[in-house]
């Protein structure tokens, strides 16, 4: 796939290069993809992704208004109470080594962690709509959940006479103005796939006005992603570029965890800055 246009490819590491995927290749991991030597093409690029040319300049558009907003509130959530999904209903499994990465990343942030009860969907939903930075590390559902057009939903804790579960459509009439969102959980970047992309939980969190989306492909696994997660938001500190800050997490955890599938499932979705 990337050996006819390898001498077009940028010299510089950290020089971006932008895969806007078609139908299936969405799923692709690019990251994990190995030239002839075995090498990582992370080791070599840095990389993103973006649905459409189209949508590359919706989320530039997005990135100018939130540097004008200037906000200062980060949002982070881990292994919330978790809601009751299916017929006969049954709750969701607890994750509490995405409650130990919250508390991990709101201590970077300069935050406190909402876990447990206190993350209700009505709580964090309203939340969203004044952070700069959002985290959730909880239960990412692909097909258990569709409401409206778009398949996806986030699991929250339950009140009152709402489910707990944030779903694509919920997403999609949110107004939001953060330039990070991070869903910390499985298979966030699946969805329905068509010709300019796929539709659920990315596509829905774009449309409401997020710049930067870091989702995942697969069923993570607990503890590489905790160490990815926290060393991300380590590099971020140190340089405000995410496509970098992501590039240079997946290579520390690749020292400690190899298999690809304990570090490659994530891809950022926009802007890189």
């Amino acid at each position: 796939m990337i050996q006819p246009i390898a001498d077009l490819l940028p010299t510089d590491p950290n020089a971006p290069v932008i895969f806007i995927p078609h139908q299936s290749l969405f799923l692709v991991p690019f990251a994990a993809l190995q030239d002839p030597t075995g090498q990582y093409l992370i080791e070599k690029h840095t990389i993103l992704s973006a649905p459409a040319i189209q949508i590359l300049k919706l989320t530039r558009q997005s990135r100018q208004k939130v540097r004008q907003l200037s906000l200062q509130n980060n949002l982070v959530v881990g292994n919330p109470t978790m809601p009751k999904i299916g017929n006969p209903p049954r709750q969701l499994d607890p994750l509490p080594g995405s409650e130990q990465e919250a508390i991990t990343i709101a201590q970077l942030l300069n935050t406190k962690p909402i876990t447990g009860s206190q993350a209700t969907k009505a709580s964090i939903t309203q939340q969203m709509l004044k952070a700069r930075i959002i985290h959730l590390a909880t239960h990412g559902l692909l097909n258990e959940v569709k409401r409206g057009d778009l398949p996806g939903a986030i699991a929250l804790a339950p009140s009152g006479n709402d489910d707990g579960l944030l779903t694509s459509s919920e997403i999609l009439d949110l107004k939001l103005n953060a330039e990070l969102v991070v869903l910390s959980a499985c298979n966030t970047g699946r969805g329905k796939l068509t010709g300019d992309g796929v539709l659920g939980l990315s596509r829905a969190l774009i449309s409401a006005g997020v710049s930067s989306i870091i989702v995942s492909l697969w069923l993570v696994p607990d503890e590489p992603t905790a160490e990815l997660m926290a060393e991300f938001y380590r590099q971020l500190q140190k340089n405000p570029n995410k496509a970098q800050a992501l590039r240079q997490a997946m290579l520390m955890t690749m020292k400690m965890h190899p298999n690809p599938q304990d570090w490659a499932a994530f891809t950022l979705i926009g802007e890189a800055e």
